[in-house]
């Protein structure tokens, strides 16, 4: 499992972080992704490290401004 988290710059609203949202989940395949605009992060779980060069491509085309990419293994907790 991989963590990646993105900071983005330009989510203002709750709609914001459902579009950066909805367009990470149509483009790739995550377990898991979450968006803040107060902490001005989304956060992804997915099975393999994702294409960094797809993922500022896709967040430049929502309208918002990518700052930040940093992945990092991660344990999924036990349910």
């Amino acid at each position: 499992m991989v963590k990646t988290v993105l900071e983005i710059d330009g989510m203002a609203c709750g709609m914001c972080e459902a579009h950066i949202n909805d367009a990470i989940r149509q483009n790739f395949c995550v377990k898991k992704v979450t968006s803040s605009r107060k902490k001005g992060e989304t956060v992804i779980l997915s099975e393999n490290a994702l294409e960094e060069e797809r993922l500022r491509d896709l967040i430049a085309k929502t309208g918002y401004t990518l700052q930040k990419i940093s992945s990092a293994p991660c344990v999924e907790k036990a349910r």
